[in-house]
This record gives structure tokens, C-alpha cells and sequence, in this order.
């Protein structure tokens, strides 16, 4: 496992992290659907700059750290005996080498009292889904659709549901 540091966000990284988080999330875009399709929120982006905002404005927003250079970030939410991960990515020059593990391992033990962490992720996000699956022991533990819209997302299942019309995948891992 690598050695790797999460460091709370600072005010003045905050507009670095969100585009370095959407460059990170339109990598995998760009590797399945190709340059220009209907899965980008805003613009060019995957992940909006609101939905971002949000995420680290509601959350814990942490910086993941490798030999002195930010490769990475991670927001969590944390109440009681839940967490959920809100975000978690790492820059896509350095996928593949255990940062992204190691940077999951932190956060599992910055919460030892968490005994159940959800998220979510996009359908076409294949190495997401190993990630999680493989490498975290996280558990599929729901697919929404257009069929199973999500209960939480006000726009699921209806015509205003543009992003992922095709569906996302709710995990669960019990520790």
C-alpha cells in the first residue's frame, strides 16, 4: 500500500480541487463514450461545479496527498454510524498504482465508528465498480433506473433526468 497523507482542503486549493476532480471524472467519460455526448452535466464537465460545491460544502473535504504533490481528493459525510463517500478521485496520471486504495484505507480509519459507507457511482464506470467492488468490499446493493428511480434525486426517472438516464449503482460496504 502506498504512503499516502489526506489533508483537510484548504480555502485556497478549493477551485484546484474542483477542477481537478473533473478532470479526474471526465477521464472516464472521455474512455467509454469518446470527446462529446449526453453524460456531461455542465458543458464539457461529467460532475457540475455546483454538485462539487455541494459535496464539500456539506461534507469533509480532503486533499490525498503522494510525496509532497496532491494527486487526488475525497469528501465525506459522516453521521453517527454511517458514511457515505461523496466523492473520491484521483488524477488519472497515477491510476492503477494503489493511491486510490490507500487514500480509501485513510478514510476508513479517520472513522472507525462508521459501520456502514455507501456511494454511488455511474453505470459506465468500469474501473469505479472494480474499485469499489474488488479492491474496497464494497457490495452492489442497488441499481437506478428508469425503472428504480432513486428516492433521494427529485429529477430520477423523469425527463429532467439527463445525466445518467441509464441508470447508477448504490454500494454498500458493512465493516
Amino acid at each position: 500500500m502506498k504512503d499516502v497523507l489526506l489533508l483537510p482542503l484548504s480555502p485556497d486549493d478549493r477551485e484546484q480541487f474542483i477542477r481537478d476532480n473533473q478532470e479526474a471524472f471526465n477521464y472516464g467519460a472521455l474512455e467509454e463514450f469518446g470527446r462529446r455526448d449526453d453524460h456531461f452535466e455542465e458543458g464539457d464537465q461529467i460532475i457540475s461545479r455546483a454538485v462539487i460545491e455541494e459535496s464539500i460544502d456539506g461534507g469533509e473535504a480532503y486533499r490525498i496527498w503522494l510525496d509532497g504533490e496532491k494527486v487526488g481528493g475525497v469528501v465525506i459525510r459522516v453521521e453517527g454510524a454511517r458514511g457515505d463517500l461523496e466523492l473520491l478521485f484521483v488524477s488519472p496520471r497515477i491510476h492503477s498504482r494503489g493511491v486510490g486504495y490507500a487514500a480509501w484505507c485513510a478514510v476508513e480509519k479517520l472513522h472507525p465508528e462508521v459501520e456502514v459507507w455507501e456511494t454511488c457511482t455511474p453505470y459506465f464506470e468500469k474501473r469505479n465498480i472494480h474499485f469499489y467492488v474488488n479492491r474496497c468490499g464494497f457490495h452492489i446493493v442497488e441499481f437506478f433506473n428508469k425503472y428504480h428511480p432513486d428516492p433521494n434525486d427529485p429529477d430520477a426517472g423523469n425527463e429532467t433526468d439527463e445525466q445518467f438516464p441509464d441508470g447508477m449503482f448504490r454500494f454498500e460496504k458493512v465493516m
